[in-house]
């Protein structure tokens, strides 16, 4: 890997980063840093619905108290709706996505969408959403941590690009938003791996690369579930921020790094970082 490296952090500003976000924050910044590369950060707000004032200002904050400072300008998803509807539009225009009235309690109990709008729209039915029409094929990618990784023909769902509420969905937003800032690993949480062939079906759709991708284990808590805002996931605090990253480390296997200020800390663990 050369300095032609690109990772990010994107964050959600639905709350404050707890231990698991800044597991996340740290993995995707290590190895970036380890690789010469730059390191990027997006808020991921394209969801209003779910953005919580002064939730962003206070994440990057708390990056900067942990010694994680971003190359560039910070990417705002709510600032770029213009250009996922020009995406949208255009995957109309080919065929490669549909306008769907299907409601939630339609598709209740349906693991796939079953294709009700695939055709088109019943007489006098508006769209409510915009659908990814899925191509049929197999897709194929290897994990720089799981290994090979293989989604089957016929086993994803015409997943919804812009929602019934207006907003574009994460799928097309993260997609778009990766391509134009020339990303080249994507380092995040198993949680996101089942999302990954989406991603890869519409990077393919729109003649985009696709990047190399690595996801590590994910942070439980007590019940043995994935810590998270919706969890109430207690935040890290930057006074603790020495303890909080030595934790970090120590979950994401980086041992020996001496406790210390949280910059000298990073600098010796993106040193020992291998993937």
């Amino acid at each position: 890997m050369t300095s032609s490296y690109i990772g990010r952090f994107a964050p959600s500003p639905s709350g404050r980063l707890h231990f698991g976000s800044l597991v996340a924050a740290v993995a995707s910044y290590c190895d970036a840093r380890a690789n010469d590369g730059k390191w990027l950060v997006r808020i991921e707000d394209v969801d209003g619905s779910r953005t919580v004032d002064g939730a962003a200002d206070d994440i990057l904050r708390t990056l900067e108290g942990f010694g994680m400072y971003w190359d560039g300008n910070v990417v705002w998803q709510s600032q770029r709706s213009e250009l996922y509807g020009e995406i949208v539009r255009s995957l109309k225009s080919k065929g490669q996505a549909f306008d769907c009235a299907c409601t939630r309690k339609q598709l209740l109990g349906q693991k796939l969408y079953p294709g009700f709008c695939r055709n088109g729209l019943p007489d006098g039915v508006e769209g409510r959403s915009v659908r990814f029409l899925t191509p049929v094929e197999d897709v194929q990618w290897s994990d720089l941590i799981l290994g090979n990784q293989k989604s089957r023909s016929g086993t994803e769902s015409d997943f919804i690009i812009k929602r019934a509420d207006g907003y574009f969905a994460y799928h097309l937003a993260v997609v778009a938003d990766d391509e134009e800032a020339g990303v080249t690993r994507i380092v995040r949480g198993e949680d996101l791996l089942e999302s990954t062939p989406a991603h890869i079906h519409l990077q393919n759709a729109l003649g985009y690369s696709t990047p190399e991708y690595a996801h590590f284990k994910l942070a439980l808590n007590d019940k043995g579930t994935k810590l998270s805002k919706a969890n109430k996931a207690q935040p890290v605090e930057i006074e603790n921020a020495s303890e909080e990253l030595g934790r970090t480390l120590k979950f994401l296997g980086i041992e020996g790094v001496t406790r210390d200020e949280p910059g000298k800390m990073l600098i010796e663990a993106c040193s020992k970082w291998t993937l």
